[in-house]
């Protein structure tokens, strides 16, 4: 079908349904418009997020004032806080519950969920996504998984607590303490549903960006968020089913007798039935995703700033072809790096050897994106937006914590710190902070495109810079208290005299990590005002060149009124000798001679 006759089908098909289209319930909740599915991902998200930040804000002042009465704590735990002071179950149960909405309910879904589905139609040139149906019912299977977690809060007996990695026995036995009981049963069926809309979305992304590109979008013409958002999904359908495999055996070791991570188990000197399983076993099928799971949140970060650099930098991507060859080294390698969690586990030493070779290796194509991002920046002309901060961030938050990266990747060296502080640090720096960091690139840049409007700039500012300095205050000092030995996850340090020295850095990591936490207000607020009262956007508000801004302001089922446009550049001509004008939109024909760039 040509693209002419498929503006008058989709036409027809408008004036058709419009009628029970423009229902509120058709609109705004069971959509199959991918705009709208990228807002509802999004805005899910954020409550997840705040869920998420309140926890660590929760544990974070434990760890400060160790059994001293708090307020809150009594308002917000009830029973688990008897006079205020945190039960050490509940502690764990939130540090547990903070891992895994973070990882997978905000960082997964807020980047992947919300951006490859705003930009993957509009930056291809496409009406919608190959499957709007299918699209819909992976936001809807993920809305239900939110649910769910946020319901195992309210279980009597208390939430999951096996840490985020739920390794058994803790996780296997549902009478080893009281959040291994049903919390952990609703984890297992929120994180199993949460799969299956990972997967969904994952497919629909993979077929969108190979069959339904306009005329003229080659693989080399494509942005390189489209690029990290297609290899994000095609990792996402490799390595997911795994843990969904572990979750399942996990499953029926709890419930159906099995043994497949039980072994020899002695309970208050009783001997349970289990036997012939492995825990190590379960490592290995958590990590398989895990790892990869790194990656998953990064890359889709790594996409958005890219292109936001190139625009406010108004220069060409630097090394365009060089950007994707690592992310592609980035993909294959990610999923052959998992063993370097599990130098501990009683490892062969060998096979530890070629984990740390393979981890060592990944360092390169990151260090080529960083480079990358450094040179395209070098002698631009710079616009200082809160996007453009944000992203400029992101570089210096991923340079910091894969430093750290190195160090841990090493068998040798890995064990004097693990499970201490520094691995806290580098995890946050590098996967916590920085995918945050490219998530707010992207919203401050795409915004008036999800929203019509424009987000205040001051308050921008305000929440970059307080926000930068926070996530440096809470997480440079962790790297020096882990490298003191501070064990991770236990809920005070005070019975370790040892440790008394590092109470008053924990107290200034609680502080920085407390302001950090509350500035996200202004955020929220800009967020959520600005869809109301913020400045209406303009066409294209910061002149760039990829398909998404040459579709109206007000959102159309379909993207373009019209004949879809055709692509006869690449993403990233700005600035280019022989034209009028910094940008030359991909949609604009080439100029009689006039050579098309491919740096």
């Amino acid at each position: 079908m040509s693209a002419h006759e498929d503006t008058h089908a989709h036409d027809a098909h408008d004036d058709h349904g419009h009628h029970h289209k423009e229902t509120f319930v058709t609109k705004y909740i069971f959509s199959q418009d991918h705009k709208m599915i990228a807002k509802q991902y999004l805005i899910t998200g954020t409550i997840m997020g705040v869920i998420g930040v309140l926890m660590s804000m929760m544990f974070r002042m434990q760890i400060a004032w160790p059994e001293e009465p708090n307020v809150l704590f009594e308002a917000l735990l009830g029973k688990w806080a008897p006079d205020g002071v945190m039960d050490a179950d509940i502690y764990l149960a939130l540090v547990t519950i903070h891992g895994t909405i973070m990882v997978f309910f905000v960082l997964t879904a807020g980047l992947s969920g919300t951006f490859s589905n705003l930009l993957i139609p509009l930056q291809i040139g496409a009406r919608d996504m190959a499957s709007g149906f299918l699209n819909m019912v992976s936001y809807w299977l993920f809305f239900l998984s939110s649910v769910i977690m946020v319901i195992s809060l309210f279980v009597e007996a208390g939430p999951a607590a096996a840490g985020w990695t739920i390794y058994p026995p803790l996780s296997a036995l549902p009478m080893a303490q009281g959040g291994s009981g049903m919390g952990m049963t609703l984890w297992l069926v929120s994180m199993a549903i949460f799969i299956a809309s990972s997967l969904l979305g994952s497919l629909n992304y993979v077929v969108t960006v190979i069959n339904l590109r306009t005329k003229g979008m080659s693989m080399t013409r494509l942005p390189l968020t489209i690029w990290a958002f297609f290899v994000t999904a095609v990792i996402g359908i490799i390595s997911f089913p795994v843990l969904l495999s572990a979750a399942l055996l996990l499953i029926m070791d709890r419930s159906f007798g099995t043994s497949f991570f039980l072994s020899d188990i002695f309970i208050q000197g009783e001997v349970l039935h289990y036997q012939g399983g492995s825990p190590v076993l379960f490592e290995h099928l958590f990590w398989f995703l895990g790892h990869p799971e790194v990656y998953i949140v990064i890359l889709p970060a790594m996409g958005l700033v890219s292109e936001i650099m190139a625009s406010n930098s108004r220069k060409p991507i630097f090394g365009y072809r060089a950007m994707i060859a690592s992310i592609l080294a980035i993909a294959f390698l990610s999923t052959i790096v998992w063993g370097h969690h599990m130098f501990i586990s009683g490892m062969n030493p060998f096979l530890g050897s070629v984990f740390t070779f393979t981890t060592l290796l990944i360092a390169i194509p990151s260090a080529v994106k960083a480079f990358n991002w450094i040179t395209t920046l070098w002698k631009g002309n710079l616009q200082m937006n809160p996007a453009m901060l944000f992203s400029i961030g992101f570089v210096s938050t991923f340079i910091t914590g894969g430093l750290t990266g190195i160090i841990l990747g090493d068998s040798a060296l890995d064990i004097n710190v693990h499970d201490t502080y520094f691995v806290v640090a580098h995890f946050h720096l590098v996967m916590g902070i920085s995918a945050l960091y490219g998530m707010f690139a992207g919203i401050y840049h795409w915004y008036p495109k999800m929203f019509g409007r424009m987000l205040n700039k001051n308050l921008g500012y305000i929440h970059f810079w307080i926000t930068a300095v926070c996530a440096y205050g809470v997480f440079f000092p962790m790297h020096f208290i882990g490298m003191a030995g501070l064990p991770r996850r236990y809920y005070t340090n005070s019975n370790f005299p040892l440790f008394d020295d590092l109470a008053n850095v924990n107290v200034i990591i609680t502080v920085f990590a407390l302001i950090g936490g509350v500035v996200q207000i202004v955020y929220l607020y800009n967020f959520f005002s600005s869809i109301f009262y913020g400045k209406k956007a303009t066409q294209n508000p910061w002149s760039s060149t990829t398909l998404e801004w040459t579709t109206p302001v007000e959102h159309m089922h379909g993207n373009w009124p019209g004949d879809i446009p055709h692509v006869h550049r690449w993403a990233y001509d700005y600035s280019k000798p022989g034209h009028d004008v910094d940008f030359v939109p991909q949609n604009i024909p080439l100029k009689e001679g006039e050579e098309e760039l491919q740096h």
